[in-house]
């Protein structure tokens, strides 16, 4: 489904993501980690049409997508969350992600935008009450809705930044548990950045570890996990993190 080879991002004299290369295939949960600053986000920028690659190729479903509007983008079915939640406050829930509805849906009428949103809010979990406001949500409302938001743009991808941040250990696990739905259910490939290790290698397909901007591993939870260079520069030199999570997986 998606194709990115040579991707580099520079600014001025600061390379933020060089030459990283990777695939992803359809209906997939790729988890995408890293230390703070390794280039996670500025990948997750370029996917979405927030920077423009300095060099490098963007593929998606076999079309290039490296430097599109960010509306563009959307509208071939790629959509994504942001690690804070910035919802328009004076806008209800149903109107936020009806709002994304109309954006990433293209030119279609008033009634499928609200349709769509109508079942973003029911696959998420928070209510279809057009008058609720956004005011009523907690932490983990306002992750369902920014996740309700990116569904009403109707995705075959979906980017997801940092869905656990700022939630307990129940609300991770609900997380987590929705994004497996959302891959099951509607068909939509995953790619995931996560800081909470231990939740996301109990999901995802396969991992793709970031450093300094560069790709220094890629593969199977248990294989990323026991990698040294892996070890070094994101858990530290403790294999107690390492034989936690590999637990874990085996055990979900």
């Amino acid at each position: 489904m998606l194709e990115v080879t040579g991707l580099s991002k520079r600014f001025g004299g600061f390379t933020a993501v060089a030459n990283v290369s990777f695939k992803v295939d359809q209906g997939e949960i790729l988890g995408l980690i890293g230390p703070n600053g390794s280039g996670k986000s500025t990948i997750f920028n370029m996917l979405s049409g927030t920077l423009v690659p300095t060099s490098g190729s963007i593929r998606f479903e076999g079309r290039e997508i490296g430097g599109a509007a960010p509306h563009r983008i959307i509208n071939r079915g790629v959509g994504r969350t942001f690690q804070i939640p910035r919802p328009f406050r004076r806008l209800t829930i149903f109107e936020n992600v009806a709002l994304a509805g109309f954006y990433g849906q293209g030119r279609h009428s008033r009634a499928r935008a609200f349709e769509a949103a109508e079942r973003a809010l029911v696959t998420v979990g928070l209510t279809t009450d057009r008058t609720a406001p956004v005011s009523s949500l907690g932490a983990a409302g306002l992750k369902k809705l920014e996740l309700a938001k990116a569904l009403a743009t109707g995705p075959k991808l979906l980017l997801a930044d940092e869905s656990l941040g700022g939630l307990d250990e129940t609300e991770m696990g609900h997380a987590a548990d929705m994004l497996r739905r959302i891959r099951g259910e509607l068909g939509i490939t995953i790619i995931w950045v996560e800081h909470i290790m231990g939740v996301l290698m109990r999901v995802v397909d396969r991992v793709m570890v970031l450093d300094h901007g560069e790709k220094i591993a890629e593969g199977l939870p248990e294989q990323v996990a026991a990698d040294p260079r892996v070890i070094e520069v994101y858990l530290g030199t403790d294999a107690g993190d390492v034989q936690a999570m590999t637990a874990a997986r085996a055990n979900a």
